[in-house]
């Protein structure tokens, strides 16, 4: 009985928790949408049609929505590969895992200014053109900028998702692995029609983490290329933050609703599908 009291006490002030925090400014941030900043008046749906109608905002999205399908399933792949060669080789492991979690340990400035350092138009690479006989390429002022963000974002968060896809394979029951290992089934084989079904729950939850985590991959951008960075890379953050520079809350809002829509449409889309393939088998 005391446990069970103890655990609505934590279960009561965590949903009070996610009621003042997340759920009264989220409410809040809907009413602002459609209402006009300065006079307070209603706006209906001007906002969202002025938001919608940005050329920057749909820039934006684009940019956004780019970079997510091109660095989730990146970091996905990489990341169950690196995860299950550890999982396979134990006596690898503690090496292994410090040395991918190390990039999490830096700070996103020091991050920032390394591959600076590597891509800046006197940064080594450019030295190794130059000594080679070919010309500096302004690396961030180029479509090349969007391919370095994906570098850099990879590289600095794989090691987050190795440790839960280690986590999502730790729950597998060895014996399953080594019955297939006995039948004659292959690395491939065991990876596709063993471990990852085993893992299929936890697999669900590590796509959108990663899908989620994706969406804020501001900071990077920002400190690379600045406010106004090359088209390539310029991400709904970015816009964001000249909205509210420009104090156009109005259109802030509408655009943070706008997102958030689209990542609970992600979301459900996601677990939908998961559960038809779950169904499929």
């Amino acid at each position: 009985m005391t446990t069970d009291k103890t655990a609505k006490y934590f279960i009561a002030a965590s949903l009070i928790g996610t009621g003042v925090f997340l759920l009264l400014p989220y409410a809040y941030v809907v009413v602002n949408s459609f209402i006009k900043t300065g006079s307070g008046s209603f706006a209906g749906l001007d906002n969202y049609r002025a938001v919608l109608g940005s050329e920057a905002f749909m820039t934006a999205m684009g940019n956004t929505a780019l970079f997510i399908a091109v660095s989730v399933p990146v970091i996905l792949v990489l990341s169950l590969l690196i995860s299950v060669y550890i999982y396979e080789n134990p006596h690898l492991a503690g090496c292994l895992k410090t040395s991918f979690l190390i990039p999490m340990a830096i700070p996103v400035t020091s991050v920032v200014l390394m591959w600076r350092f590597l891509f800046d138009d006197n940064g080594i690479i450019n030295g190794v053109l130059n000594a080679c006989g070919m010309d500096t390429v302004n690396w961030m002022n180029t479509g090349a900028a969007f391919w370095i963000l994906v570098l850099s974002y990879v590289w600095k968060n794989l090691g987050y998702n190795i440790i839960l896809w280690l986590a999502a394979l730790s729950a597998i029951d060895p014996a399953i692995g080594e019955a297939a290992r006995i039948d004659g089934a292959g690395g491939w084989q065991r990876l596709t029609r063993v471990t990852l079904p085993a893992a299929k729950n936890g697999a669900f939850v590590i796509i959108v983490l990663a899908a989620l985590s994706s969406f804020k991959v501001f900071r990077e951008a920002y400190l690379v290329a600045g406010e106004y960075p090359h088209d390539s890379i310029y991400m709904v953050q970015h816009i964001f933050n000249n909205w509210f520079r420009n104090l156009e809350i109005d259109k802030l809002a509408a655009g943070a609703v706008i997102n958030s829509l689209i990542l609970i449409v992600l979301v459900l889309l996601l677990q939908r599908f998961w559960e038809r393939r779950g169904d499929d088998r």
